[in-house]
């Protein structure tokens, strides 16, 4: 059985018919879209996708930021007068 990550699930065809309505509905959170009863996508409104990619940016920075730390030896000194 395939979990469903929404509080609100809708089928392709109900998607079809109106989807504003189901925007509307949804109130700001994410909607299932299921085919055959199982999860096919997700529906989030543009401002949470906008954010969750925000959330990724930062999470890959803060691994690269880990990953360079152990890199020490290879830093170079710089004095803020130089910049």
């Amino acid at each position: 059985m395939h979990q469903v990550l929404a509080n609100l699930s809708v089928s392709i065809s109900e998607l079809k018919k109106n989807p504003s309505a189901l925007l509307a509905q949804a109130s700001g959170s994410p909607i299932a879209v299921l085919n055959h009863n199982k999860p096919a996508a997700y529906l989030v409104p543009a401002e949470t996708y906008e954010a969750l990619m925000d959330r990724l940016d930062d999470y890959e920075l803060a691994k690269l930021v880990e990953a360079r730390r152990g890199d020490k030896e290879q830093a170079v000194t710089v004095s803020l007068d130089d910049l």
